[in-house]
């Protein structure tokens, strides 16, 4: 009788085409100075869609002026329904709820938790 041979890259295989297609991180490039000092023009961080924010969170959030463009913002308030008002760490170089108002539910993409680029400031932003 044939014995059955294990295939652990077929197994390693799936795994990773189930984490692709379920898309539980998102990787976003920070592209202005409205976060400064905590986060700087170029840094690339990693947000957790499964993760909601709460006040204090960093998050990334759809841009309600244009939804296919990600902002990284400060939750500074949450609403019962899931949706979030957000602020820069920077005032006078963000645009944010002051001006745009509070971001639907559906137009938080998660919770903000690692900056990986530069290397050299890379690690948590988990408060």
């Amino acid at each position: 009788m044939a014995r059955l041979r294990p295939y652990p890259w077929l197994l390693a295989g799936i795994t990773v085409a189930a984490v692709a297609a379920l898309r539980p991180v998102v990787r976003v490039e920070v592209g202005g100075s409205s976060m400064v000092p905590t986060l700087l023009p170029g840094d690339r961080v990693v947000a957790v869609r499964t993760l909601a924010p709460r006040v204090g969170d960093v998050a990334a959030v759809a841009d309600p002026r244009a939804a296919s463009r990600l902002l990284v913002k400060r939750v500074v308030a949450v609403h019962p329904d899931g949706g979030v008002e957000v602020a820069g760490d920077n005032p006078a170089a963000s645009t944010d709820s002051r001006t745009f108002g509070r971001v639907a539910a559906g137009g938080v993409t998660g919770r903000v938790v690692w900056r990986y680029w530069p290397p050299e400031r890379r690690g948590s932003l988990a408060h």
